[in-house]
């Protein structure tokens, strides 16, 4: 499908387009081997990669309201494709963010134009293994290069980029980031872990082994956190809420279309239409630089919204929706993402807690 024009506002009729077509597309990302080359395309054409990066550095300079409402429309549709293009966005805002000016031309309007592809292994610097003596991906210092051993834990769509932006560790504690190509001798991206929900992200790890990286690869660093350095910094924020408010938003449609035939589900579907159109609001609040609640608040209470709404989708189709191949089935497990992906210990406790029947702090 061509989608007709480039999507430069969101209630442009090209987004409803790109959307209805993400949404038509996601049952096929459940199949063995999947992923959304075509759905990338797609949103590569309607301009969506530059949505989130300034006008200066080829993009449409969205604020970050306007940022998040686009990341709600398209998690409402695909969940897997939204989640691999904020691992891109990722990528490219580290790119767009680098001092290093040759790397930024070299990489950054085939990234936007949808050209290549690019994705992070950054989490091992971030909530993932931080718990080990051992950092994950190591660097040392060789003459006028550094070399990387190791690996990254969990990158998304590393079997299918063309770059890696990857974080890696001195021995005396600095860390730096660099883009490496896939395509460099000793980079050995693994197929993607079979997953109970978005197997289609191809999320694994990539193995490192004796990897030169020169100073043309280099985005920041080497210096003491990297991850707070340079324009492209941050780990994602209120994305991750994001998200599964827009996974919320999908489930809540279902619900409102069943309730056109089902008069015992209209109380439900207003009750719970209610609490996501309140949450969304407080996330667009945040959003718009005006906080009223704590992120990892706003992040437990949207993991809790997104189950329950996922699961009275799931009730509400009875039978259908446990078979597989129906959408409720498939909201049910993309929720579950919420509980370990980039989940806060506070949030991820307070959970448990819950879940044994223990006060929560």
């Amino acid at each position: 499908m061509h989608i007709s024009s480039f999507v430069e506002r969101l209630d442009s009729p090209a987004l409803d387009e790109l959307r209805k077509e993400l949404a038509k597309l996601a049952p096929s990302l459940e199949k063995p081997a999947a992923w959304p080359a075509e759905q990338l395309k797609l949103c590569a054409r309607a301009g969506v990669y530059r949505w989130f990066i300034p006008v200066e550095s080829g993009g449409l300079g969205w604020n970050e309201e306007e940022k998040t409402r686009g990341y709600l429309l398209l998690a409402r549709s695909c969940l897997t494709t939204t989640f691999v293009i904020t691992q891109l966005m990722g990528a490219i805002r580290r790119v767009a963010g680098s001092a290093n000016v040759a790397l930024a031309a070299e990489w950054l309007q085939p990234l936007l134009a949808g050209q290549r592809f690019a994705t992070v292994g950054i989490s091992h610097l971030t909530t993932s293994r931080q718990h080990l003596n051992r950092p994950a991906l190591r660097a040392q210092q060789e003459r006028d290069h550094y070399v990387l051993d190791g690996y990254c834990p969990w990158v998304t769509g590393g079997s299918q980029a063309d770059g890696l932006v990857v974080g890696a560790t001195l021995d005396d504690g600095r860390e730096l980031l660099a883009m490496v190509p896939t395509e460099t001798p000793g980079v050995k991206p693994f197929p993607g872990a079979s997953l109970l929900a978005l197997s289609a992200s191809r999320t694994d790890k990539v193995e490192f082994e004796r990897v030169v990286v020169t100073a043309e690869m280099i985005i920041a660093g080497p210096i003491n956190d990297v991850m707070s350095a340079g324009q492209g910094a941050g780990t994602g924020g209120l994305q991750t809420s994001t998200l599964a408010i827009g996974l919320c938003g999908a489930a809540l449609d279902f619900l409102r279309e069943e309730a056109t035939r089902r008069t015992d589900l209209s109380v439900v579907a207003e009750s719970l239409e209610q609490q996501v159109v309140g949450l969304e609001s407080e996330l667009l609040e945040f959003a718009a630089g005006r906080p009223g609640c704590d992120p990892a608040d706003l992040r437990g209470r949207a993991n809790r919204l997104v189950l329950r709404v996922t699961q009275a989708a799931l009730t509400a189709s009875k039978g259908a929706g446990f078979v597989s191949g129906h959408p409720a089935g498939r909201w049910c497990r993309e929720a579950m993402f919420f509980l370990v992906w980039s989940c806060p210990q506070p949030v991820s406790q307070a959970h448990l807690c819950e879940l044994a029947g223990l006060p929560v702090d």
